[in-house]
């Protein structure tokens, strides 16, 4: 097994080798232990300072990232641009220069404009954890869904995954797509076709556009929710017709010869891809996904901090 990372950033799935996740993941076992004992902390990042940057609303991947931090005993600056110079029309750069100069560390960074991260590792030292930018990566989130899909599976090569929903506005999906890939799986999208970008199948996925079939080929369904913040025009007739041909509920699962895992990154809009008969059942290790999270996360901080030590 590798020692470290391969890379001092990450900014994408797309940059890490097979051997980069695999030892994530590796890390990610033993924090998961530690997060399940009674004292959950450990002092791995005592003397690094960590900022949380993050340009566009987030509860879950904001609420995860920080668990991490605190359970590595990092210290912690969290800055959020709705209130924030940034309205006052200062540039990502200046902003960013101003929280490093207080002698930051790491920078974990979502933002609206895709690119936004591997911009500023060309430009500024610290290590940066992309949190999500735009519509193009979200790596943490692919990596705790992988992890999940071996956790629950036990591995990851050789097994089948549907990624159903909003494809066209999620960077979940291609996150996922690149991490699934790197270790052997096959992976195929379902949803809409106005919602599936054009030139998908170059990636070497296989497309579908009936829900049916997509789960009756998979053996994990990563089911997408319907991204509407981001839609400036209407992608289909309605939230419930959406529902009737793509929503998966308990009738439909029962109605397969098999059983499939069921995951969703969350918020679940229930009722609309999900039915609440589902991501509450036993099918579902959605609440799993929120727990890998801490533990990834912790992992990907620690050997980003760990190779700026080396």
């Amino acid at each position: 097994m590798q020692e470290q990372l391969s890379v001092k950033h990450l900014l994408g799935i797309k940059d890490l080798t097979p051997g980069d996740i695999e030892l994530i993941f590796e890390t990610a076992d033993e924090f998961k232990d530690v997060i399940n004992r009674p004292i959950k902390k450990v002092p791995s990042l005592r003397d690094v300072t960590v900022a949380n940057v993050f340009f566009e609303n987030s509860t879950r991947t904001k609420l995860s990232f920080e668990l991490a931090e605190k359970r590595l005993s990092a210290d912690i600056i969290n800055f959020s641009s709705s209130n924030s110079s940034v309205k006052k029309g200062e540039t990502l750069l200046d902003t960013v220069n101003n929280i490093l100069s207080m002698k930051v560390d790491m920078i974990v960074m979502r933002h609206a404009s895709p690119g936004a991260p591997h911009f500023l590792s060309k430009h500024i030292k610290a290590n940066i954890v992309n949190a999500g930018d735009g519509t193009h990566e979200h790596p943490t989130q692919a990596l705790l869904d992988t992890f999940s899909i071996r956790q629950r599976l036990g591995g990851v090569a050789g097994k089948k995954v549907a990624i159903i929903g909003d494809i066209l506005h999620s960077r979940v999906a291609l996150s996922n797509i690149f991490a699934l890939q790197k270790l052997g799986a096959e992976v195929m999208v379902c949803g809409p076709i106005t919602l599936l970008p054009k030139h998908i199948a170059t990636l070497g996925v296989k497309v579908e556009l009936n829900v049916r079939k997509a789960l009756e080929w998979c053996d994990v369904a990563n089911v997408l929710r319907i991204q509407l913040e981001r839609q400036q025009i209407k992608y289909f007739p309605s939230l419930r017709e959406y529902s009737l041909y793509y929503g998966i509920n308990k009738k439909l699962l029962d109605s397969l010869n098999k059983e499939i895992v069921i995951m969703h990154p969350g918020p679940i809009n229930r009722g609309v891809e999900l039915s609440s008969d589902v991501a509450d059942s036993d099918h579902a290790i959605i609440l799993d996904q929120v727990e890998n999270g801490v533990a990834i996360r912790m992992a990907v901080l620690y050997l980003l901090a760990s190779l700026s030590k080396n």
